[in-house]
């Protein structure tokens, strides 16, 4: 029986071991990857790395057979290695700690969440807190796919523990992760667009700064080429945008100014169905 996750008991710490072994052994690939040349790195990917990182987990999975089923308490068997590689300074800052002990942390959660050992809801939480945490300092190490797996893995067990905010947060962080992993640059700088607008649908409440934009530049843009007053001008604007107008409503208009009615008009309908297609996925969870 499992009574404490500490390495002073003989398993656990023979466990640690064997994935302290494990991670030390990845690292020294993952030390090959990144001294190499940024371009080559970035058309190479983190792939094959984490390939090899399943082979190594799947390797101390085997050999993970727990002297009993049940343990006494909530903790997590390899609390000491997470709390090794996440501790904080004393000011509360997040300490510098090298990259091995984030993948020994990230190996032992691995292991944790894919071993017999069943998980109960505090431990769930526990785990899933720890892989996000693990995933925002693989991110400045310079290894989003790994960052991107860590949140996956976190979202997962928010989920489970119908936490819907903190799944929000690793969805939002897991599709920064893979913004960043793309090895096109063109992707990465498109990938910027939706992440400002919406934030990956996870921040629908950003599209009505979107709109607010739309609106405002259109009012200027049709000031421009109308007769109108600008009191009037605005009304037109702020009608079209939800609801077309007809012929009559654009006379007095130059060159131009019915194209740009048109063209807010779609934009219209698609930024607001948009938005509220968001809000309704967020508010009912679709």
């Amino acid at each position: 029986m499992l009574e404490k996750s500490s390495p002073s008991s003989p398993f656990v710490a023979a466990m640690s071991t064997r994935i302290e072994r494990h991670a030390a052994a990845y690292a020294e690939d993952l030390d090959a990857f990144l001294e190499q040349p940024h371009s080559l790195r970035r058309r190479v990917t983190e792939q094959p790395l984490l390939d090899l990182f399943t082979r190594h987990v799947e390797a101390v999975v085997a050999t993970y057979d727990p002297p009993g089923i049940r343990r006494v308490g909530d903790s997590l068997v390899f609390g000491h290695l997470y709390a090794a590689a996440l501790h904080q300074s004393p000011d509360g800052t997040v300490a510098s700690v090298p990259v091995a002990a984030l993948l020994t942390a990230l190996l032992a959660a691995e292991v944790e969440y894919r071993g017999p050992l069943r998980l109960s809801r505090t431990q769930k939480r526990q785990l899933g807190e720890n892989y996000e945490r693990i995933g925002e300092r693989l991110l400045p190490a310079g290894l989003p796919a790994h960052a991107a797996h860590a949140f996956r893995r976190a979202g997962s067990l928010f989920h489970q523990d119908e936490d819907t905010d903190a799944e929000d947060r690793c969805g939002l962080a897991l599709a920064r992760a893979r913004r960043l992993a793309q090895p096109v640059m063109w992707r990465r700088i498109g990938g910027l667009f939706p992440d400002l607008v919406c934030g990956y649908g996870y921040r629908p409440f950003r599209m009505l700064g979107w709109i607010a934009l739309q609106l405002v530049v259109f009012i200027a843009a049709i000031s421009l080429v109308s007769d109108d007053p600008l009191t009037v001008t605005i009304y037109k604007v702020l009608v079209n945008y939800l609801n077309p107008l007809g012929p009559g409503d654009s006379d007095g208009m130059r060159a131009g100014g019915r194209a740009l009615l048109v063209l807010e008009c779609y934009l219209g309908t698609v930024s607001t169905s948009v938005f509220f297609a968001l809000l309704v996925r967020r508010w009912f969870r679709l």
